[in-house]
């Protein structure tokens, strides 16, 4: 029988079925099999409300898919057991048209679910949309009758890549099967990244390698395990293997370099999240590591994106590596004459009456040098979180500083130059 046939059969019977009076058993059923499917996914979403928030994230993601599944799988469960008890005294037809509908939400809903916990971006919408027309497209071919005939279709359409035969219907269902193992791999990897980030006592970079090398690990043996299930023999990608190896070993050398370089960096943690470092010009706190580049914020805002390679092969100033205090010194130069200890005195009491300055080493003042105008005093202290900026402390103490010298009567010198013009009469 023919796909149209077979289709104007199927609309024949729906047609047959609305105009008897029978048909209210069948929307009845449905309707009954939806508002308990709808209740019991409205009670998941209750009790998700009133559940525990200080529950692993594991369990929380692992709550939230059950809770998008929980209506299109309960229905589909419900429809399929209500349709063989009412074939018995009814046509169903209905509830066989529901069935592939009721299937094809709940693949739509599992994989938008995984999409929007592994990735994030403008293109996941354009996926989303994608994904969903093939899927209504393929329940529309089944229902109709068409699929079969395309199926057909494609197998019809082969050629051989090494000792493997292929068609297009294989190649098909390869890359669905990848896709689906893939989508199984992200949210595993999702769910252990998740069970990551809550493990206390566990460094950030560390987090940040195991949450990668799983999910790698786990996208690997999903592409692995897919393609011998449709058939498609392993060693055919032989030869796209090594032309892959070449083209890293010459044309993506600098790529690979600063992948491995990241992973270093991550696993040694000589640079974790949250470091204050300088390397050569650019300096600022460290907001992501990823495999590829370092992110530096810098205290105007500007962000600095450093290749990994950079961050291995140069010198890496960091001033939070073992500790986060760092010291800092203000220059004074003072008149000659000036009461030195008085000025030590004015200089401590100026750095030290700022909150940000640590008491523990406490600040020190200094007599450096005998200048051409002045002598060059100096003041030292340490701070905690420089991170935070120091233009705004140290203009605090240079303007306690000028209002203490003020007062004291001390002053600051400035260059003044004497010129005698010799030989005049």
């Amino acid at each position: 029988m023919s796909a149209n046939s077979q289709f104007g059969l199927l609309l024949a019977d729906i047609w047959s079925d609305i105009q008897a009076p029978d048909v209210i058993w069948q929307i009845g059923v449905l309707a009954v099999c939806l508002a308990v499917a709808w209740l019991f996914s409205y009670l998941i979403r209750l009790r998700e409300v009133q559940a525990d928030k200080a529950q692993s994230s594991g369990r929380r993601l692992g709550r939230r898919g059950f809770k998008r599944l929980a209506f299109p799988l309960s229905a589909l469960i419900l429809v399929l057991v209500a349709r063989p008890l009412l074939a018995h005294w009814h046509h169903v037809n209905l509830l066989s048209l529901a069935v592939p509908l009721l299937v094809s939400l709940a693949v739509i809903r599992s994989v938008f679910f995984v999409l929007r916990v592994s990735f994030s971006g403008a293109w996941l919408a354009t996926f989303e949309r994608t994904f969903a027309a093939a899927a209504w497209a393929v329940v529309a071919l089944y229902i109709t009758g068409l699929l079969p005939d395309l199926i057909n279709l494609l197998e019809e359409v082969s050629f051989t890549v090494g000792k493997q035969k292929l068609n297009l219907w294989l190649i098909l269902q390869g890359i669905a099967t990848v896709l689906a193992t893939l989508l199984l791999a992200l949210w595993a990897g999702g769910a252990i990244e998740s069970r990551l980030a809550a493990a206390e006592g566990l460094d950030t970079s560390l987090r940040t390698v195991f949450a990668r090398l799983s999910r790698a690990v786990l996208i690997v043996l999903a592409v692995l395990i897919a393609l011998p299930m449709v058939g498609i023999d392993l060693t055919t990608l032989s030869v796209f293997g090594g032309a892959l190896g070449v083209g890293l070993g010459f044309g993506l050398q600098k790529i690979a370099a600063n992948y491995v370089s990241g992973f270093i960096l991550l696993l040694d943690r000589s640079i974790r999240i949250g470091n204050l470092v300088t390397v050569g010009d650019d300096k600022g706190e460290v907001t992501r590591i990823t495999t590829r580049y370092t992110v530096l914020k810098g205290l105007t805002g500007v962000e600095a994106i450093v290749p990994n390679e950079v961050m291995m092969s140069s010198v890496v100033k960091n001033q939070s590596f073992t500790d986060t205090k760092v010291r800092f010194s203000l220059p004074v130069q003072v008149a000659y004459g000036t009461d030195l200890e008085r000025a030590k005195e004015i200089l401590v009491a100026a750095a030290a009456a700022q909150p940000r300055v640590l008491a523990d080493p406490l600040p020190k003042g200094f007599v450096v040098a005998f200048a051409d105008s002045g002598i060059n005093m100096e003041v030292g202290f340490w701070i905690a979180d420089a991170h935070e900026g120091t233009l705004e402390l140290t203009s605090d103490i240079n303007l306690a500083i000028w209002h203490a010298f003020q007062s004291a009567g001390i002053q600051i010198p400035f260059p003044q130059r004497e010129v005698r013009i010799l030989g005049e009469k």
